[in-house]
């Protein structure tokens, strides 16, 4: 004949939600809420307790560790253990009542009513873990550290960027991003920026606002990973689901950052133009300063109209002529500017020697055939004999 079942464990169990003996004029819910509070404060101070009688008996057996040493030791040196009696007598005291007391906390445990989390207990565990796909981002870098990882992460997956950044949408999309999660992070989303500043000043403007809505999708991913504060890889289903639903409002907010972003675009290609074209002058400018570090072309702008048509005609008696026409202070002026920029190059034949007249004079013909494109391009370069 088979045992009976013993139901006595099951005699004394509380609970929060189950009693009948509620008075009409209390909020049965918020009695049991209280209750419930008020069993999980008492579970709380239990295993505190339960916590602190375990600490106290590693520190007992640690003390008994060392006494048991200096005992052993004394021992064998044939010492006086009578030192030793009161020391002993105080640790096994100390045993004893922490034995009490372990006596008496297991009888009150057994004699407790069992309760909701008694009850329940996780009857199987199992740890899955996956094999790693991608690759972990580090953290906490230096802004070199930061760079040289970049430039290394760009070296790696530049075409699979560039492939992302062509996507025209939204499932194409998702489908590449879950195949290649490595790309969801701040790399690809600061490559997509710099690609569409470099294609709006190439003028390729549709490109770009093809490739601004790739960046923006990657943008908002991260901005959604940085709110519910997990990975970006996490992220990127549940932004596609929100642009496939009809939520219009998240949709309009994207529509408007991306407005926005292709006019910080525009503009930042715009002054990057400017910043070239200001470069490059300031370079052919260093490339036709004088002697003296002056601009032949600010210096032939600065002199007056009648000085200006002798050089451009190079007529030289024509120069002397208006030169001594001026105020002596004024006509020095001008000429040693003209010396510092190049136009006027003083004591050209002694320079040359009297045996290279004729070859001079050949070059000096040259000379003034290229000095035509030279004013032309406004870089005068004129030699005269003093």
């Amino acid at each position: 004949m088979a045992k009976p079942m013993n139901y006595d464990k099951w005699k004394k169990i509380e609970v929060s939600d189950d009693e009948d003996d509620v008075h009409p004029n209390i909020d049965t819910p918020s009695l049991f809420r209280w209750r419930h509070q008020a069993r999980i404060e008492r579970r709380e101070q239990r295993f505190e307790e339960q916590k602190e009688h375990e600490k106290k008996f590693k520190e007992i057996m640690e003390r008994r560790k060392k006494f048991d040493e200096k005992y052993k030791k004394l021992e064998n040196e044939k010492g006086d253990l009578s030192t030793l009696k009161s020391e002993k007598e105080a640790l096994e005291k100390e045993e004893g009542q922490w034995k009490e007391k372990d006596a008496d906390m297991k009888k009150q445990e057994r004699l407790r009513p069992l309760d909701v989390d008694d009850l329940t207990h996780e009857g199987k565990s199992k740890t899955s873990i996956n094999k790693k796909v991608t690759e972990e981002r580090p953290t906490n870098m230096t802004e070199e550290e930061q760079a040289e990882y970049y430039k290394k992460f760009i070296e790696k997956h530049k075409a699979n960027v560039k492939k992302y950044g062509m996507f025209r949408n939204y499932d194409d999309t998702q489908k590449f991003l879950e195949d290649h999660l490595e790309l969801v992070c701040e790399e690809t989303a600061n490559y997509l920026v710099v690609w569409c500043i470099d294609l709006e000043m190439e003028e390729k403007h549709s490109l770009m606002e093809h490739v601004s809505h790739q960046t923006m999708i990657m943008q908002f991913i991260l901005e959604l990973s940085k709110t519910l504060k997990i990975d970006p890889r996490q992220c990127v289903r549940p932004f596609f689901q929100r642009m496939k639903t009809a939520d219009e409002q998240y949709k309009q907010g994207f529509v408007d950052e991306l407005n926005a972003f292709r006019e910080r675009v525009q503009a930042r290609a715009k002054q990057k133009v400017a910043d070239a074209v200001k470069q490059y002058e300031e370079e052919e400018r260093q490339k036709r300063l004088g002697p003296g570090g002056l601009d032949p072309i600010e210096v032939m702008e600065s002199l007056p109209k009648e000085l200006q048509e002798c050089f451009e005609s190079r007529d030289i008696s024509q120069l002397q002529e208006c030169l001594s026409k001026l105020p002596r202070e004024e006509a020095a002026q001008h000429l040693d500017r003209c010396i510092k920029s190049g136009l006027w190059v003083p004591n050209a034949k002694d320079a040359e020697g009297d045996d290279e007249e004729d070859a001079k004079h050949d070059d000096e013909t040259d000379e003034t055939v290229g000095s035509e494109d030279k004013v032309t391009q406004g870089v005068e370069k004129l030699q005269v004999e003093k």
